[in-house]
């Protein structure tokens, strides 16, 4: 699997196109806005994008997500249902950052944890991990160890608690069950920022390493 990180939308949000290198099939994860740069990156490394993946419902994530799919006729999966409140009110959110795309759509399918995602030869796996949003999912690829874990966790940092309907326990316990058992040396894309690996995080960062939770 490759994958290239297009930050979009005045929040830097970080939109990934990923692809299968056998097929040149591929998806992009939360299409923001600033869908002419998008494009650009899937036509400059010749993606065939069969849909739209969807981590959670805020607007730097899924502001650009209806736009985009109606732009190349493809699908959108995901996010998780409980998170149907924030794409209801993806026009109001998106008008307060000039994201004049901005509007709700209806995912061709909700995900939930358990489920799977395919694009070309690749299949990823999802997991549910709420307490930024309560529908909040991520995208697992166990064979080339990557994860596109949204706005759970970042280097260095976590997810912010503080938005309706988020909650600090519940993320901290999603990033403890949900992520760490995909292992140390799996690489993540966060929706803001640097990449990271889960290993770097458990010993350095200052909200989740094991070294806070030690009996």
């Amino acid at each position: 699997m490759k994958a290239v990180v297009v930050p979009v939308t005045p929040l830097q949000q970080n939109c990934t196109v990923i692809w299968c290198e056998e097929t040149m099939k591929g998806a992009v994860s939360d299409p923001g806005g600033d869908l002419d740069r998008v494009q650009q990156a899937i036509e400059e490394n010749g993606v065939g994008v069969e849909k739209i993946l969807v981590t959670h419902g805020h607007m730097d994530h899924a502001g650009g997500v209806a736009a985009l799919a109606e732009r190349l006729d493809v699908p959108i999966e995901g996010p998780h249902p409980d998170d149907l409140f924030l794409i209801e009110a993806l026009s109001e959110s998106g008008a307060k950052y000039g994201l004049t795309e901005a509007r709700p759509f209806t995912p061709t399918r909700w995900l939930k944890g358990g489920d799977t995602v395919s694009f070309g030869n690749q299949t990823m796996s999802v997991r549910h991990c709420p307490g930024h949003t309560p529908g909040h999912i991520i995208f697992h690829d166990a064979k080339a160890m990557v994860a596109l874990v949204g706005d759970v966790l970042f280097q260095g940092s976590i997810g912010r608690s503080d938005l309706p309907r988020g909650d600090h326990d519940t993320l901290i316990r999603s990033i403890r069950e949900q992520l760490w058992p995909l292992g140390d040396e799996t690489t993540f894309v966060p929706g803001h920022g640097s990449l990271s690996t889960f290993g770097q995080e458990r010993q350095n960062n200052p909200f989740v390493a094991d070294r806070l939770f030690a009996e």
